[in-house]
């Protein structure tokens, strides 16, 4: 076709006034914002024009067609329509998956999150008073009853916790760390940038493997404010290897009138290994080891929302709720709300392993997640009358996530998905495409479903998605 035709051809296409004619587009104008449907019309049309312009050759008489037209402009409506941040089935075996929210909260969280958001609520207002109030004391309580510390903060990530500490208690001097603790984790979040952004300046001791007290203790001078201890959440150093505890950190600052801090990232407020996991520090250990300040996130294995969580000293913790950067760190009234339900389930350590979803997921028993699998598999096949895909039960691995227990890979159940001539990216991209999206993995040209980190409605989903995937299949459009 050549420019001249590609013009005639132009000028075929029917206006945004004609399109707007057309039942489809009138019923969609009754269903959805004029606006809406304006934009998809003109997004629709010019996407045409620049086709045929720069692409004439290729263009056929069918991309002129007013039904196909109508079809696309739907399209974008739906799209447009949609929301972005959506739910998705996490069939990973991820429990703290970053890229799909972290933690699930536990109903009680959700609970309360409907009715102080439903409702006015007193964030800032003190009942007792009728004055005006903080809303740093609605979670600080808890906080302080669970651990022992002496004064708790909330805001908004572990990141901000991270910063606003050394701000606050070491801008312009010296924090002592050692070099086998300067971590970075998901999201380009490194202790070395963290440190120099609030002010602090970085004292490396020690060697990658090996620190001893004798480098804290030599690293001192009249310019040290604090004394880092990171926990290496996110990997392992094995081997020759050599680390000064907690204690030992503690008593070389008692001694030198240096306080301490310990990042923990993760904060686990559960013995892990009562459960067969590897042992994790908990915050209440930190804290009755002489921590000065423990800092940690709300949704790792704590299992509640984002939040940055400061506990220690009363003195260190007033001078960091006093600093001007608390605002720009502020925690809001929902994560204070899910963060206080959730809290309050650790009253009780086998309710908040019951009830709080990550918890639940880290110590599911073998035999249950096994059962889960062939009951999946089973629902599978039940659409499968063909035997298009070979579905079975294996035996796979989980993962924490997160950046907590990065060397533990939890024995599981999955089920595997395939099949002769059937890619494992076509069942993936038709399950990802799902509403709502299903999200598993693969290995071996397998589709892998991960029932660890399923919940009981999934399956419904999960069955209703492979029916269509099936009849995809035996159309030919898969």
């Amino acid at each position: 076709m050549s420019k001249t035709g590609a013009r005639e051809h132009l000028r075929r296409l029917p206006s945004v006034d004609a399109l707007l004619q057309t039942e489809a587009i009138r019923d969609a104008v009754e269903r959805y914002p004029r606006r809406l449907v304006l934009e998809s019309i003109r997004h629709t049309l010019d996407s045409v024009r620049k086709r045929l312009l720069e692409d004439h050759e290729a263009f056929h008489e069918r991309d002129l067609d007013v039904s196909g037209l109508i079809e696309s402009i739907m399209e974008r409506l739906d799209a447009l329509s949609s929301f972005t941040l959506r739910d998705a089935v996490n069939a990973t075996g991820i429990i703290i998956h970053t890229n799909l929210g972290r933690s699930l909260l536990p109903r009680e969280a959700i609970e309360r999150l409907q009715l102080i958001c439903g409702e006015y609520n007193n964030l800032e207002y003190d009942l007792e008073t009728g004055e005006r109030g903080s809303r740093y004391v609605h979670a600080e309580s808890i906080l302080r009853e669970l651990t022992g510390a002496e004064s708790a903060l909330v805001v908004n990530n572990n990141a901000g916790a991270v910063f606003l500490v050394l701000n606050t208690l070491a801008m312009g001097r010296e924090v002592v760390i050692s070099r086998g603790q300067l971590v970075e984790i998901g999201g380009s979040f490194r202790i070395p940038d963290v440190m120099n952004s609030s002010g602090a300046m970085l004292k490396e001791i020690g060697c990658t493997n090996r620190t001893h007290p004798r480098d804290y203790e030599s690293a001192i001078n009249e310019r040290t404010a604090l004394l880092m201890k990171v926990h290496t959440s996110n990997y392992r150093i094995t081997g020759f290897t050599a680390e000064v505890s907690l204690e030992d950190m503690v008593a070389i600052g008692r001694d030198r009138g240096i306080p301490v801090i310990e990042d923990l990232g993760s904060g686990s407020f559960i013995d892990l290994s009562r459960f067969g996991l590897p042992g994790e520090p908990t915050v209440q250990d930190t804290i009755r080891k002489g921590a000065d300040i423990v800092t940690f996130s709300g949704d790792k294995l704590l299992g509640g929302p984002q939040a940055g969580i400061i506990l220690g000293k009363k003195d260190l913790v007033e001078r960091c709720k006093k600093n001007p950067i608390t605002r720009a760190l502020r925690v809001d009234k929902m994560s204070l709300a899910a963060l206080e339900a959730t809290l309050r389930l650790y009253r009780d350590e086998r309710v908040a392993v019951e009830r709080i979803p990550t918890l639940r997921m880290l110590v599911t028993p073998s035999g249950v997640l096994k059962e889960r699998a062939e009951a999946l598999a089973s629902l599978i096949r039940v659409n499968d009358a063909g035997n298009l895909l070979h579905t079975e039960v294996k035996t796979g691995f989980s993962q924490v996530g997160g950046g907590s227990l990065p060397t533990l890979n939890l024995p599981t159940y999955v089920v595997a998905v395939g099949g002769s001539g059937i890619a494992a990216q076509g069942i993936e991209k038709c399950l990802r495409k799902n509403e709502p999206p299903i999200i598993g993995r693969i290995e071996s040209d397998h589709f892998l479903l991960d029932v660890r980190t399923l919940l009981p409605e999934h399956f419904e989903v999960i069955q209703t998605a492979f029916c269509r995937f099936i009849e995809a299949l035996q159309g030919g459009t898969a």
